[in-house]
């Protein structure tokens, strides 16, 4: 007897579970079948990842060369041979980053950031070293030559004055001899005076010339000096330091790929590293050539940052581009939109990932559905399932990736199919007085 209450005190247990279950699953596809029409603020907008920066940043350069290609030559403006140029070849060569701090160093103004390998310019400041040796051993020694060459002319010209006084004297004392004598002594004086002209003359146009010749090499000399020096400085900026107080943020080369030890640094893109402003922070996004017409100044964003998941941020777009570009893994053409963030947060640093919800158009009070339940025919005319066996017409207006405003046709609470029911041909149509809308 008492098996047989068991048994059957098991199998009403059963019967009760199933029951439960069935309900319960009778209720889930209730909730999942039908969905309520909504009412309240409706937003539109435009939802994208992207990376924060620094509004301003100040770069840290490379060093820069100059644009003389006569090894010091002749230029427009300047003092001689006050850039470093030493041919074409100087300026075709990059720069190589043999050390760097570690990115998202704290440094002060002055600090080291990195050396450049400096190789390639060391063996160019040896060859110039020696030639401004040999210039100055050529002019050391032009001087020393001019300074024999000048005496031995002065000499001889003292000389060639003695002669003169002595072919006057015999003159004077060859007054009492004959006509003849007398003409003699007056033909050597006249000889004599005339080869002191020309050695003074001489002198004056020999000095001419050595200062000519010597201020010519002294000038070489002083550009290649210039040369030496500039070389030098040069290559003392290839220790890169820090123009200000800052936050070291490795340089993205157009590939987006990072400048770190072992990059090359261009001629014509010298940045080695950027140290940003943290009190102003933007957020980069970028947009399709779909929504970017949306899309003005001014529109407020609200943001997120992957590191601070629960930490809300506002802010408003600062710039559109005009001009879109392709990214990679991207088949559209993409154009870059900047938000200002507003206030400042320390915690946040450059190259974070955000999300930024664009909001394009708000709506007060408005009706509306998700997407899934609206239904068109062939006609396009628009129209809802009701869960009181109706087919309702509806007149739509704005809608966001997720819901759709409904003008006209529905009321908020009202309960709709979220999938074409079954038997939906054997509902009735209602709403026709919509269809002229």
């Amino acid at each position: 007897m008492k098996k047989r209450i068991f048994v059957w005190g098991g199998i009403f247990l059963a019967l009760v579970a199933l029951a439960v279950f069935n309900n319960l699953s009778s209720k889930k596809d209730t909730i999942n079948m039908f969905t309520e029409v909504k009412s309240g603020l409706f937003e539109i907008s435009v939802a994208n990842a992207g990376e924060l920066l620094a509004e301003k940043s100040i770069d840290v350069m490379g060093p820069e060369l100059g644009q003389n290609d006569d090894h010091g030559g002749n230029q427009q403006g300047g003092r001689p041979g006050s850039q470093v140029g030493h041919g074409s070849d100087m300026r075709a060569m990059d720069f190589k980053i043999l050390d760097i701090v570690p990115e998202g160093t704290i440094i002060k103004k002055g600090d080291y950031i990195a050396q450049l390998d400096r190789s390639s310019y060391d063996n160019t400041l040896k060859d110039e070293i020696e030639n401004l040796k040999t210039m100055q051993s050529s002019l050391e020694m032009k001087i020393l030559d001019t300074t024999v060459v000048m005496t031995n002319l002065r000499d001889e010209i003292k000389n060639q004055r003695i002669a003169v006084e002595e072919a006057a004297i015999d003159l004077e004392q060859s007054k009492y001899e004959p006509p003849a004598t007398i003409r003699q002594a007056e033909t050597k004086l006249n000889k004599q005076q005339r080869a002191l002209e020309q050695k003074i003359k001489g002198y004056s146009l020999r000095k001419a010339q050595t200062i000519a010749e010597i201020d010519h090499q002294k000038l070489h000399f002083e550009r290649q000096e210039q040369l030496v020096a500039d070389l030098q400085d040069f290559l003392s900026k290839f220790t890169i330091t820090a123009p200000s107080d800052g936050m070291v943020i490795y340089k993205k080369d157009r590939m987006g790929n990072k400048r770190k030890t072992g990059s090359s640094i261009y001629i014509f893109d010298r940045v080695v590293a950027t140290l940003p402003d943290l009190t102003s922070m933007i957020s980069k996004t970028y947009v399709s050539e779909i929504d970017v017409i949306k899309i003005i100044p001014g529109q407020q964003v609200f943001i997120t940052i992957d590191a601070f998941p629960k930490k809300p941020y506002t802010g408003k777009v600062l710039t559109v581009a005009n001009i879109g570009e392709q990214l990679p893994n991207s088949d559209v053409k993409m154009f870059e939109v900047q938000i200002r963030i507003d206030g400042t947060d320390p915690a946040l640093r450059p190259a974070m990932t955000t999300w930024n919800k664009i909001i394009i158009k708000t709506i007060d009070n408005a009706v509306y559905i998700p997407l899934e339940c609206v239904q068109a025919g062939q006609d396009s005319i628009p129209y809802v399932y009701k869960k009181n066996k109706t087919k309702q017409i509806v007149i739509l207006g704005d809608q966001n990736e997720k819901s759709v405003v409904v003008k006209k046709g529905l009321n908020a609470g009202t309960l709709i199919y979220a999938i074409q029911p079954d038997e939906a041909d054997k509902f009735r149509l209602t709403g026709e007085e919509l269809i002229s809308e």
